[in-house]
């Protein structure tokens, strides 16, 4: 009886000296990196959990009124966007990875064989919206208005020789639309979760110097949470690094 006594003393002291650390994550790639670190993280008395969200709000909106501890699925300037725009004062505190941006086609093969007018779909949110117009840009489709930055919109295009029409659609969305237009520019965790290839499906792609690093994200007063610390201790390791490597195999470039 001592023995079950001393055991259970034991328990009930792990479970208050136990720590927890609440991320609200995408599922491809974001959720599927942190469960690979999720037993790393028990095995330092850490609890990791996981929630999934399917779109690019909720997760900033959980973080800011503190209903969770932490997320994982965006890059600064969407981050900075959305700050602005929200009057949050939400805080990058690691940078991860980067999902090359892609265009992808179920109606074309290559580039050239666009039609004029062909329907091009886009994500509706400033940040990613700006980002799909760059990528355009780079392909030589258009040309946007000199001052047009990251948060260019269908209006900055200077120049449209295929007279292209911009369809701005939710993000999440795209990759169920692509039989509908000509052309999809989706973000890589979400051509992820449709079974696209970005090295292999993309009829092109940004390059591997792509600015937009995947960040965690807390709200403010939060950044010295000792789980959400060993989290980013996690996160940026070479066995995350390979892990990365083989499981995404250029989908997703380590940032660290």
């Amino acid at each position: 009886m001592k023995k079950l006594f001393a055991a259970l003393a034991a328990l009930a002291a792990f479970t208050v000296q136990a720590e927890s650390i609440s991320v609200a994550a995408t599922a491809v790639p974001h959720a599927e990196i942190l469960e690979f670190v999720k037993p790393q993280l028990a095995e330092q008395g850490v609890e990791l959990k996981i929630s999934v969200f399917t779109d690019y709000v909720q997760p900033n909106v959980q973080v800011s009124e503190k209903r969770i501890d932490a997320n994982f699925f965006q890059h600064q300037p969407y981050l900075d966007n959305f700050n602005t725009t929200r009057g949050t004062s939400l805080v990058n505190v690691a940078g991860v990875h980067v999902e090359p941006f892609g265009a992808y086609s179920s109606k074309h093969t290559t580039l050239e064989s666009l039609p004029e007018r062909a329907q091009v779909a886009i994500p509706n949110d400033a940040t990613n919206g700006g980002r799909a117009l760059l990528l355009l840009q780079s392909a030589g489709l258009i040309t946007l208005k000199p001052e047009a930055g990251i948060t260019a919109t269908p209006r900055d295009i200077a120049e449209n020789p295929l007279q292209l029409h911009i369809r701005e659609i939710e993000a999440a969305t795209l990759p169920r639309v692509m039989n509908q237009v000509d052309l999809a520019l989706i973000n890589t965790n979400y051509a992820l979760e449709a079974g696209l290839s970005p090295s292999d499906d993309a009829l092109f792609i940004e390059g591997s110097e792509s600015p937009y690093v995947n960040i965690l994200v807390t709200h403010a007063d939060n950044t010295e949470n000792s789980g959400l610390k060993a989290l980013i201790d996690a996160l940026q390791t070479d066995e995350v690094r390979a892990f990365i490597l083989e499981k995404y195999t250029g989908a997703v470039v380590p940032a660290f």
